[in-house]
């Protein structure tokens, strides 16, 4: 087992591995930007060391300054998180060449399956249903427009290298696809570096479904169940549950089944998250995986009793999975709001500032994941979660219920955040029968909606 390991993140994910790794009597190293001086991960971690400047591209994704750190402090292995490099094949192959692991998949991994279209390439020699699409990445307007007239309107247009719901946009018909296509592009190119795009046909109403893998060194893969991500807003996730009660114990079975299908097709190691969109029909498609840590791992934790940050560092240092299939256990319902300092009726501007006062909800089946405290000041350079607000219950009612009244104790001062918002989401009686689908957000909160 490790000794020393460097978390290179920041937040209340840096909190999260921080907290594991003390628990597992493993000494910790935080790294921090100029503007996190005074944040909770700073403290918590048993040494400390400024990386740079605010920007993240001069700290947090700066990979000799991260690389650096860990060995002047004799880190064995660094936990990327999520965000930041911890989809990052470059980064991946630094820390091998540096002898420092990686607490994730290998370089070859994430590369090949941090391309979308590749990654569906894979997924369809493997047998795993994709949605129809290009196969081959697409670089202008007028080829992606022919391979849409092909596929059939309407379709969405992809960034090969994308994520977080950039480089996306979704075309109903010929009209402006072009403008459409150029404008996706330039996001990938800017945000990415890369111009290569891909078009799949856009299946409407449907459900984000995604199933949590852990994978060890010895060929052993489980899933952990799913979670149910489809309520959105510009292709983000605002609130995730778990399970979803839209898919009985067969569909559940199958669609695990081919999670780890997915997984052992490309000899996938540590946590992963296979992506499914189910549509009106009960059919699944592949979507993509992501090859890190989520948001969202806290619902899976809190219906399956499992801590995967302490599996991920486990799997890392060569250890097998500790328990099989037959193992897990899906008990209660869990949900998650994320909590982020931005005001929804300005098109959700974030809101940087002072926080003057908090109050945190309890009680039994709560759980907060957090960073903030009062007097602490949001820097305005980062993501803007503030929190992630999880609840259980034995059931989704009593989950709902949870999360009504954690929501309304939860005091955040001195600066807008988005928790009335997530109040009226878990009020709306749509959300209440389990009408969700990927535009539940423009349907039933349109007010919330600018394009």
């Amino acid at each position: 087992m490790f000794h020393k390991v460097l978390v290179a993140n920041r937040g209340e994910i840096a909190v999260r591995i921080i907290r594991a790794l003390r628990e597992m009597g493993i000494k910790s190293v935080a790294v921090y930007s100029e503007a996190d001086k005074d944040a909770l991960h700073v403290m918590l971690a048993d040494e400390a060391i400024c990386i740079g400047p605010a920007p993240s591209t001069e700290s947090y994704l700066n990979m000799e300054a991260i690389i650096s750190a860990a060995v002047a402090l004799g880190a064995e292995a660094i936990h990327p998180g999520f965000g930041f490099l911890s989809e990052n094949a470059k980064f991946a192959n630094l820390c091998q060449m540096c002898n420092i692991k990686f607490i994730g998949p290998s370089a070859e991994i994430i590369e090949k399956m941090g391309n979308k279209s590749e990654a569906r390439n894979t997924m369809a020699k493997a047998g795993v249903p994709v949605i129809p699409g290009t196969k081959e990445p697409v670089f202008d307007a007028k080829t992606a427009l022919r391979a849409a007239k092909k596929i059939g309107f309407p379709v969405i247009i992809k960034a090969s290298s994308g994520g977080g719901g950039k480089g996306m946009r979704v075309a109903e018909s010929a009209d402006h696809f072009e403008e459409l296509f150029n404008a996706a592009q330039l996001e990938s190119i800017k945000g990415f570096s890369d111009d290569s795009m891909y078009i799949e046909k856009y299946i409407q109403n449907p459900r984000h479904i995604e199933f949590q893998i852990l994978a060890d060194s010895f060929g052993n893969v489980v899933h952990l169940g799913e979670r149910d991500c489809s309520i959105q807003r510009r292709h983000q996730k605002v609130l995730e549950e778990s399970p979803c009660e839209a898919i009985g114990d067969a569909l559940r079975q199958k669609m695990g089944r081919t999670a780890i299908k997915a997984a052992k097709a490309v000899g996938y190691e540590n946590a992963g998250t296979i992506e499914f969109l189910l549509d009106n029909g009960r059919k699944f498609y592949f979507m993509e995986m992501n090859t890190r840590i989520q948001v969202e791992h806290p619902v899976t934790e809190m219906v399956t009793d499992t801590d995967m940050i302490k599996e991920q560092i486990r799997i890392a240092a060569g250890e097998r999975l500790s328990f099989t299939q037959k193992d897990v256990k899906i008990t209660g319902h869990a949900i998650e709001c994320r909590i982020n300092a931005e005001n929804p009726e300005k098109n959700f501007m974030p809101s940087p500032g002072l926080i003057t006062d908090i109050h945190m909800p309890g009680g039994n089946g709560v759980r907060i994941d957090t960073h903030v405290y009062t007097d602490y000041r949001v820097p305005p350079n980062y993501d803007s979660m503030l929190l992630k607000l999880i609840v259980r219950g034995k059931d989704r009612s009593e989950a709902i219920a949870k999360m009504r009244s954690a929501l309304g104790e939860l005091v955040i001062e001195g600066i807008d955040t988005n928790i009335d918002f997530q109040y009226d989401i878990v009020n709306n009686k749509a959300f209440e029968t389990g009408k969700i689908s990927t535009d539940f957000i423009e349907t039933y909160f349109p007010e919330y909606v600018k394009k």
